[in-house]
This record gives C-alpha cells, sequence and structure tokens, in this order.
C-alpha cells in the first residue's frame, strides 16, 4: 500500500502547488496533477537533501510535504519556460 500513498500525497501536492501557480498553459487532469505532485517531491526532497542537508525522512510530515511542493512548483516553472509559446 505503501504506492497508495505515494499517489494520494503526490496528489496533494500537486494540486496545492497548482493552486498557487495557477496558469494556462500547464498539464491538466487528476494523474498528471498526482504525477506532478510525484515528481515535484523527488525534486524536492533531492534539493532538500543537497542543499538544505534535510538527510532521509522516514514517513510524511510537514517538511516533505513543503518540498514536495516546492519542488512541484519548479517543475511548474520549468515545463513553463519550455512549452512557451514565441
Amino acid at each position: 500500500m505503501n504506492w497508495f500513498y505515494w499517489a494520494i500525497f503526490g496528489l496533494i501536492a500537486g494540486a496545492l502547488a497548482k493552486f498557487i501557480m495557477p496558469g494556462k498553459n500547464e498539464p491538466q487532469g487528476c494523474i498528471m496533477t498526482m504525477l506532478l505532485g510525484i515528481v515535484g517531491a523527488m525534486v524536492g526532497g533531492f534539493i532538500g537533501s543537497k542543499f538544505l542537508g534535510t538527510g532521509k525522512v522516514d514517513g510524511f510530515d510537514l517538511g516533505s510535504f513543503a518540498l514536495a511542493v516546492g519542488g512541484a512548483i519548479l517543475v511548474l516553472l520549468i515545463y513553463g519556460a519550455l512549452t512557451k509559446k514565441r
């Protein structure tokens, strides 16, 4: 059931990131929002471990959620920059 918790965590983190940074040129749908949150958690966890020294966190807490949302916002910024019409 670990994958189920990651999916729910990703869905919530991705939805919050899309709420904080709305845009017309972002991926739509429940599955894409979930994937955005999961990728954001990976990016945020990498940034947290390399630059903030947070280390490995077992389980979900407020810090890991904040890193996931921040990572998802960063992924949205990169996606928007790559798909921007000229």
